[in-house]
């Protein structure tokens, strides 16, 4: 573990495997290996945490894109019914389990729900613009999310074996200590 962690393309820093854990150990900022299990133990738990944000992120991604879907299927569907000029019969949700109809006149203009309380009026083809570009940037997004949890697992597992190893760096260390206290111990009790 060197001072400056490398780190990946999003910001998520590089867990440094520990090859030689007696010179890691030997350096001054590792006094104890509790201390060392310590801070190894919070850049797992940021893992866990970044980890823990990007499925959150990967959930809503995957909730949006059905949707933008969806709306393209309309959009297509009016756009047709504007070439044609005939009215669209549409059923609509207003709430769980509620539903209505409506009828709706050939039309070039939709209004789009953006989000934060905001709703634009736009053609057809910048609806469908729009709508591309959104699920072009979804599929990226989601796939950049794929990319950057592999990465973390791979720091999480780093880290892991990181502990593990310090854990029985030390279990390794007390024993030697202490088979050394006995024998000492059972050398003064020959010379008593």
């Amino acid at each position: 573990m060197s001072s400056e962690p490398v780190i990946n393309s999003v910001g998520i820093p590089t867990a440094e495997f520990l090859q030689d854990v007696d010179a890691f150990m030997q350096k001054p900022e590792n006094n104890s290996a509790t201390e060392v299990i310590k801070r190894l133990d919070e850049l797992y738990m940021k893992y866990k945490f970044m980890e823990q944000n990007l499925h959150l992120k990967k959930s809503k991604l995957l909730q949006q894109y059905p949707d933008i879907e969806k709306n393209l299927e309309i959009l297509k569907t009016l756009k047709d019914k504007h070439t044609k000029n005939e009215e669209m019969d549409a059923n609509y949700q207003l709430d769980y389990h509620l539903y209505t109809r409506a009828i709706v006149p050939p039309t070039d203009k939709v209004s789009l729900w953006l989000g934060a309380n905001v709703m634009l009026e736009y053609s057809i083809q910048e609806a469908e613009e729009l709508l591309n570009k959104n699920l072009i940037q979804a599929e990226r997004s989601l796939k950049q999310i794929e990319l950057d949890m592999d990465f973390l697992k791979d720091q999480i597992t780093t880290t892991e074996v990181n502990m593990a190893r310090v854990y029985n760096w030390d279990v390794r260390k007390r024993t030697v200590e202490q088979a050394s206290k006995d024998q000492t111990k059972d050398e003064q009790k020959i010379l008593e």
